[in-house]
């Protein structure tokens, strides 16, 4: 006698992580337009509907592929915490620690792709500034913390994509405390100079 098992068929965990490893892979090196469902499933080595089967449409895929290894707000809260004076050199340090680790980075690159393709304005502003940023304001105990840390992300966000997205020559080639000399003072003004 045979039964059978009726609802969602139950998936390989390894079948899953691959078609994961092509799609962070493939959204980090052709961004969300260019990649497809058919060329992760080529990439992974399985039928377009496998992917589908896992993970239904494509942005749903990208969301799934997005699952980072860290939560940024942990890290930031971790390294960051403590005085106000040398909150801008222990947040860039945290956040060059984290881009600069390979295993992490192709998922920062997919989710920063998708942040300057249309509509991806909505998900930095609705997403990362309400969720990370401002309370990591409000725990260093900057007043307006919304404004501020918007002038903060203005500075950080051009590093990284400076650094990991364009790979500008002289960003690339400078290290971490170079960085951190050069940009830190500017952050620490963000936080706590006079706002005009």
């Amino acid at each position: 006698m045979t039964s059978s098992v009726r609802g969602r068929r139950r998936g390989s965990p390894d079948t899953r992580a691959a078609i994961l490893a092509a799609a962070r892979a493939r959204f980090a090196e052709a961004g969300f337009a260019g990649t497809t469902i058919r060329g992760v499933a080529g990439a992974a080595g399985v039928d377009p509907a496998l992917v589908h089967h896992y993970f239904g449409s494509k942005d749903d895929l990208f969301v799934a592929a997005l699952e980072l290894p860290v939560d940024p707000r942990a890290v930031l809260a971790d390294r960051v915490a403590g005085p106000l004076e040398g909150a801008g050199e222990r947040l860039l340090r945290a956040l060059l620690s984290v881009w600069d680790d390979p295993a992490v980075r192709p998922a920062l690159l997919a989710m920063v792709r998708r942040l300057i393709e249309p509509g991806g304005d909505a998900l930095f502003r609705e997403g990362f500034l309400p969720v990370v940023l401002v309370p990591l304001g409000s725990a260093l105990g900057v007043d307006a913390p919304e404004r501020r840390m918007q002038l903060v992300a203005s500075q950080v966000i051009g590093v990284i994509v400076l650094r990991y997205v364009v790979r500008a020559e002289v960003i690339v080639a400078m290290d971490a405390d170079a960085l951190v000399a050069a940009y830190a003072p500017v952050l620490d003004g963000f936080l706590a100079g006079p706002l005009r």
